[in-house]
């Protein structure tokens, strides 16, 4: 048996003692039942949580699913390598469609209809952006409730259906390649040159709870970061911190940051 202790100590300093135990809980039952075993949705940071916790407990993998190819928020279900089953995520696929000659509808609208209803963030997936209006994958449990309840997003009034996974359209994401140097590898210096905002607009936006860095919620403006790192601005998109190339005659850092839109 896994020492949970130990498991949880390793998470405390980090902030994620309490998804850690709520994995170690499922990841303990498969031990039990050497079946399988589904989280809610996880953000990319969780699923690495995931990971950790699986091999600390052994004997199971962690299989991940989220409806879309590559997609961001997704299930991880820890399988017991005695089961060679398939294990069932439970998920949902929808379309949502408005009228786009007068409303235009974004991520943050749509989330946040979700949240008006009572839905918690961990029973919905990924919100992808079709000429239609939109797809979204949820929690297979709450599907009549949102049926039934999501009529409308801000003032649009929309129409929902459910559809196939197969139907489930990929993420077209932009990539911009930002060349830039900044005099330090801060978060509000490194983001402020990604997101093509002042400084101190970017202190304030991390102060505001507005900046995550490798999806968990930024520190501080002057909390480092480094190559490969991703920094997420609500509403904004991501950035990744692509290359560290040195430093210039003037003694700043020149990087290489990646934009996604």
């Amino acid at each position: 048996m896994a020492d949970r202790e130990k498991i949880l100590r390793y998470f405390r300093s980090s902030g994620d003692e309490d998804l850690a135990a709520k994995l170690l809980d499922l990841a303990e039952a498969v031990q039990k039942n050497r079946k399988f075993k589904t989280s809610d949705f996880l953000d990319p940071h969780g699923l690495s949580v995931a990971e950790i916790v699986a091999a600390n407990v052994g004997g199971m993998l962690v299989e991940t699913n989220g409806g879309f190819q590559n997609s961001e928020r997704a299930k991880a279900a820890f399988v017991s390598e005695d089961f060679f089953g398939r294990p069932d995520f439970s998920l949902q696929y929808f379309q949502v469609e408005w009228d786009k000659r007068y409303y235009d509808l974004s991520h943050r609208d749509i989330l946040g209809a979700f949240m008006g209803l009572g839905c918690k963030r961990e029973i919905l997936g990924d919100i992808v952006f079709i000429p239609e209006g939109a797809q979204f994958v949820a929690d297979k449990a709450f599907t009549s409730y949102i049926e039934s309840n999501l009529t409308q997003i801000g003032s649009a009034p929309v129409s929902l259906k459910l559809i196939d996974e197969n139907r489930l359209q990929q993420k077209e994401e932009k990539i911009k390649t930002i060349s830039a140097t900044v005099s330090a590898l801060r978060l509000d210096a490194v983001a402020a040159a990604g997101y093509g905002v002042s400084r101190s607009r970017m202190a304030e936006e991390i102060k505001s709870q507005n900046v995550k860095v490798n999806w968990k919620e930024a520190k501080n403006a002057s909390q480092a970061v480094s190559e490969g790192d991703i920094i997420s601005f609500r509403s904004r998109g991501r950035v990744e911190v692509a290359e560290v190339r040195g430093t210039t005659k003037k003694g700043r850092i020149s990087v290489t940051l990646k934009r996604f839109i």
